[in-house]
């Protein structure tokens, strides 16, 4: 155990716990207003069940550490992606509707939400199917298009739940990890002009269908400018209460627990405006605090990506970093209105079971590899003796 732990990549570790923690703090601080004056229950009622969630992922990546060889596992790869479009298909029939979207199981006291789960399953398969053509040397150039058929076909059931952040997030994964792929110049450039093709055309029925197809809320959620002057408008009220939280922070913050805007001012204080609230009670100081350890983080997953051994290990600790990326920035840029908001989470400090126990799966995934590819380091190092 000593020597696997040696071998881990440590500012991974480091960062990836510090922000569970700045999580933890976070979420609780948040959260203790809305349990009490609008749910009725105790105000650490979120943080406990997210501290389980976060001890139960971890445990269960532990055990990946340990216990499990990345290369045995593709065939449950392949078990794991049909389970999840399946349970995907079955949110018409069973699932809960929160927030206008039908995407979530109700198992009692947890939600599961197989969309989120969906998304790490085409990253690891992608990642062996790619390698698996890359091995065989394919030159059929249209096998390559299954991985992106099969992200193409989560993506279209996610849509229609209408789960519009869950759609843009599988959308793109499922691209950049083609992009990722080192096959055929000429095999990538011609699936390329095909996908580039195929995205004018999406964008094109977008624009034409898009009314007809989204719900009044989602288009609603289009008009994103200038929030705070429909602060009395759906349209405009929770960034602009953002916004808010962002300048009563100032550089150094109110202090841990003295945020305003969680006082039933940000309805999603505890998931999607945990930012606006971290930087509320902690400033500017706090809030560049998170943005630096995330982008330490990303770094040292694009360092692993690079290092490892073998092709899927690199597609999955670069799927990570694409997974983590878009999360991150499709989050700011909403709260800041850059961007429409689309009610996406921040990895390891927005509350969220399904997002969450994916996100610790795979950076604990990423540890393996980083763990393998210096073991293969020291297996040729001694060949060489």
């Amino acid at each position: 155990m000593k020597n696997v732990l040696k071998k881990m990549d440590f500012l991974l570790l480091i960062t990836s716990f510090l922000l569970m923690i700045a999580g933890v703090v976070a979420i609780y601080s948040a959260s203790s207003v809305v349990t009490v004056l609008s749910q009725g229950v105790a105000s650490n009622h979120y943080l406990l069940k997210h501290v389980l969630i976060l001890l139960g992922a971890i445990v269960g990546s532990l055990i990946i550490i340990f216990k499990m060889k990345l290369y045995k596992s593709r065939k449950l790869v392949n078990i794991y992606i049909v389970s999840m479009i399946i349970a995907l298909i079955g949110l018409r029939f069973y699932g809960s509707t929160i927030n206008g979207s039908r995407s979530w199981y109700n198992l009692g006291r947890f939600n599961f939400q197989p969309s989120e789960f969906a998304k790490t399953a085409i990253i690891l398969f992608s990642a062996y199917f790619y390698e698996e053509l890359i091995n065989k040397k394919e030159r059929v150039w249209y096998k390559y298009l299954i991985p992106i058929g099969v992200g193409a076909i989560i993506a279209s059931i996610v849509f229609f739940q209408p789960d519009l952040g869950g759609f843009i997030i599988i959308t793109i994964l499922t691209l950049l990890l083609f992009a990722s792929v080192p096959i055929n110049k000429f095999i990538k450039r011609k699936i390329s002009v095909l996908l580039w093709g195929g995205i004018i055309i999406g964008v094109l029925g977008a624009i034409t269908l898009g009314p007809k197809l989204l719900p009044e809320y989602q288009l609603n959620r289009l008009n994103f400018f200038a929030p705070c002057t429909r602060y009395a408008e759906s349209t405009g009220y929770q960034v602009c209460n953002g916004f808010i939280a962002i300048k009563n922070g100032g550089l150094t913050g109110l202090g841990f627990g003295n945020s305003t805007q969680k006082y039933l001012y940000l309805p999603e204080a505890h998931t999607d405006f945990i930012f606006a609230i971290i930087c509320e009670e902690t400033g500017l100081i706090g809030g560049s605090i998170i943005l630096v350890l995330y982008i330490l983080l990303l770094y040292s997953i694009l360092k692993i990506a690079k290092n490892a051994v073998k092709v899927s290990d690199s597609i999955i600790a670069y799927g990570t970093f694409v997974y983590l990326t878009i999360h991150i920035l499709i989050n700011l840029l909403g709260i800041l209105a850059l961007m429409p908001l689309t009610g996406v989470p921040l990895p390891l400090l927005s509350y969220g079971g399904s997002f969450n126990i994916n996100v610790i799966v795979l950076l604990f995934i990423c540890q393996k590899i980083a763990i393998d590819a210096k073991n293969q380091k020291v297996r040729e190092k001694i060949k060489k003796l």
